[in-house]
């Protein structure tokens, strides 16, 4: 069961189109595979297409001839919809079938470090980097905090950190108040989104600083 949701206010400037693109793509993804958060959604959407409707209604009664006004929304010409196809991912030994939201978007090859495999999302959005982690069985990342945030979104598999068990569809967000360690016993994909390094807190793995943006 999914526990880990976007705020109140990611969803509400996801609704209103107003998210960075990364951003976007992440709640989009969230919501595919939320039933709560589509209800959530559906109820800001059904919001907001009231507020412009009614505000457009009142803007047109002063703009616009009501005569050609009733002509444009007479118009029951519809645009077809197409069937997207599925687009899957091999890593290792895996194959993982992307959500929907990923099917139109490219992404790089993966790039092997240890038992971490990262893809590089094809979007232009600033400082923001979004990725495909893949953690492969009885992998690990070492103890790190955030020098910017942190937004990770589990896709397939589990991990677990200090906080708890995450399952597909968790969507958590840290910064630099939170330090985790997260391991997974089978595997995990997730979909993430940077605006800054890794740092890593403890030991040996502290050398790993210098190649913070690799890894992410």
């Amino acid at each position: 069961m999914i526990k880990h949701h976007p705020s109140n206010e990611l969803l509400a400037k996801f609704s209103e189109g107003n998210l960075p693109a990364t951003l976007s793509v992440a709640v989009a993804i969230h919501v595919e595979m939320c039933p709560v958060c589509q209800k959530e959604l559906a109820a800001l959407e059904a919001k907001n297409a009231d507020n412009v409707f009614t505000e457009s209604a009142n803007d047109m009664d002063d703009m616009f001839d009501k005569t050609l006004f009733d002509a444009i929304t007479a118009d029951e010409s519809i645009d077809e919809v197409y069937e997207q196809e599925q687009v899957s991912v091999d890593v290792k030994d895996k194959t993982y079938t992307l959500p929907r939201a990923l099917t139109r978007i490219g992404h790089s090859n993966f790039m092997q470090i240890g038992k971490l495999a990262r893809s590089r999302i094809d979007l232009d959005d600033g400082p923001l980097r979004a990725s495909l982690l893949h953690i492969d069985a009885g992998g690990e990342i070492p103890e790190h905090t955030h020098t910017g945030f942190e937004l990770t979104l589990l896709l397939d598999g589990e991990f677990s950190d200090e906080d708890g068990h995450y399952v597909p569809g968790d969507f958590m967000m840290l910064d630099g108040r939170h330090n985790h360690t997260p391991k997974t016993i089978e595997g995990c994909l997730c979909f993430t989104v940077v605006s800054s390094a890794l740092h890593f807190n403890k030991g040996i793995s502290k050398l790993l600083n210098p190649i913070g943006n690799l890894i992410y």
